[in-house]
């Protein structure tokens, strides 16, 4: 059989329908009631998730921790929490200020910093300092320091340095940083060049290239900014496909970087949206874009690859798996974000597979039974599952019989192909690692698996994203160079029956390509990622 006969066998494979049992992928309820509806959600290195909804949206059902005044601005119920995966158990947690559409980072020390909101949250700076489960850490608000511009609907990237850049906002066509730099902030002209009668430039998709500049992409067009000399490099070529970012509500995510190119390559994935005007005019009906756009940004000259997605989506969500492939989850089918402004849940997630040939990348994947609509969100956890939350298409929280889209504050995992029962035999567990390492380094993993190793394993670096607003701020995902796997006594102890292997692996070579701070280290047989361990890479 030729190629073409066998391409041509594989597409019409995936047009044949399926029952919902028959696709790939599996669902479970892991929290019935959070309390609150995760607007806003980041996974911490002692393997908790902290959930954080804003404070002016009514009371929650969760007790306000420690003693509280009601008042004009807040109702003495908690409006942040924090999960325990290990327990699925739910700990509120002190925010003050309000985090309506705010943004955040993890810094170098593991600890969060999350920046803006809306009213007294505009010019806010917070900082969660995560510890483990059985301690009672909370958020600080910083009293020393605020934001030079207010910053709502703005992004946060994390820079080789350990500082954070945060960029844009409504009113606020600006960048700055944390700690502050003097001299910032200081406007952003492409911010303004960008912006429509309905904005198109809020949550703009930024990107740390490994040659330490910025991908920033707002509207249809993108640039690299060299924020060091506050320069536009170069101007890409616009997307097709109407607006992408808020509130016509496409999504973005950098693919992985790989040691196999010295990691300088870096492809940049936009997917989703809707045409200009649907926000303005309200229109829940007008259906969302296919199509995606795929650029190798660092090439001399780049241009946009375009695809179709199964199916068309705004609000969805995009997040880079273990395996490099990228899940795209959530959202609906037609409309805009905003507060009821879109419909037709797309229930069915996407795998897109990057390294497939074009026009075979997309795999749809088994539908959940819960519409996640404008504000919610999904982040990768160490297990390799994906938690996914939030909801909330009102005003304020919104439920009953009646109510198209109520506010949801149940809380989901996705679990991918590759954690099926019989993948179990090689899937590989970490039994040393260390907690810490240096740029460019040579360090050690042991593994046990059930079966013989029978081709070279990955160790994939995975960071820890700020998800919000169809956007994981801060999202990569590194392939390190690895050595083939060596059988070593004393297997067993973790896997019955199993073989024991030490992989050699070498660091990220500069700060550019990860910048410092706690990363997931997920070890990947045969396309099976084991549970990751948590490594600072310094």
């Amino acid at each position: 059989m030729d190629t073409r006969h066998l391409l041509l066998l594989l597409l019409l494979a995936s047009l044949t329908p399926h029952t919902c049992a028959d696709l790939p992928g599996t669902w479970e309820l892991i929290v019935r009631d959070a309390g609150i509806c995760s607007m806003h959600t980041a996974v911490t290195r002692f393997n908790t998730v902290v959930l954080l909804d804003r404070t002016a949206i009514g009371p929650s059902s969760l007790p306000f921790p420690g003693p509280c005044t009601p008042s004009a601005g807040h109702d003495c119920t908690a409006h942040s929490a924090v999960l325990d995966l290990s327990t699925n158990r739910i700990r509120p947690l002190r925010i003050l200020t309000n985090t309506w559409c705010s943004s955040g980072q993890f810094l170098p020390d593991g600890t969060l910093l999350q920046t803006g909101g809306d009213g007294d949250g505009l010019r806010k700076i917070r900082s969660f300092k995560p510890c483990p489960p059985n301690k009672q850490c909370d958020w600080t608000e910083l009293t020393d320091v605020k934001l030079g511009d207010g910053r709502w609907y703005a992004t946060n990237q994390v820079l080789p340095d350990g500082s954070v850049i945060i960029i844009g906002g409504r009113d606020a066509r600006s960048l700055e940083f944390y700690p502050p730099k003097t001299g910032y902030p200081r406007s952003l002209p492409f911010l303004i060049e960008v912006e429509d009668r309905q904005t198109d430039n809020l949550y703009p998709y930024v990107h740390l290239l490994p040659d330490g500049h910025l991908f920033i992409f707002a509207n249809n067009k993108s640039i690299l900014y060299d924020y060091e000399s506050d320069s536009v490099i170069c101007q890409y070529p616009p997307l097709d496909g109407g607006p992408r970012n808020y509130p016509s509500a496409g999504s973005s995510a950098m693919l992985a970087l790989d040691f196999r190119t010295n990691f300088s390559t870096a492809e940049i994935l936009v997917c989703g949206g809707t045409d200009y005007g649907v926000f303005f005019r309200q229109d829940l009906e007008y259906p969302a874009h296919k199509s995606c756009g795929r650029m190798v940004v660092t090439d001399p000259d780049p241009c946009w690859e375009m695809e179709e997605m199964p199916f068309g989506r705004v609000m969805g969500d995009m997040v880079v798996l273990p395996t490099g492939d990228v899940l795209i989850i959530n959202g609906a089918g037609s409309g805009s974000q905003g507060f009821g402004l879109g419909a037709n849940p797309v229930l069915h997630p996407v795998l897109y597979r990057p390294d497939q040939p074009s026009g075979l990348r997309f795999m749809v994947l088994n539908p959940t039974s819960i519409p996640r609509m404008y504000h919610s969100t999904a982040n990768l956890l160490p297990d390799g599952r994906v938690l996914v939350a939030g909801s909330n298409p009102h005003y304020f929280y919104k439920f009953g019989e009646g109510v198209k889209f109520p506010t949801e504050l149940r809380i989901e995992a996705f679990s991918p192909e590759y954690l099926l029962p019989e993948k179990a035999t090689v899937r590989p567990v970490v039994v040393e690692a260390p907690e810490r390492v240096g740029y460019g380094e040579g360090f050690e993993v042991v593994v046990e698996v059930g079966l013989p190793v029978v081709e070279r394993m990955e160790v994939n670096l995975a960071s820890a994203p700020f998800a919000t607003h169809s956007f994981l701020q801060g999202q990569r995902l590194l392939r390190l160079e690895t050595a083939p796997a060596e059988e070593v006594d004393g297997g067993g102890k973790a896997v019955e029956g199993g073989g024991r292997y030490r992989i050699w692996c070498i660091a990220p070579p500069s700060a550019a390509v990860a910048p410092p701070g706690y990363y997931m280290a997920f070890v990947v047989n045969q396309g099976v990622p084991g549970v990751a361990t948590w490594i600072q890479i310094v």
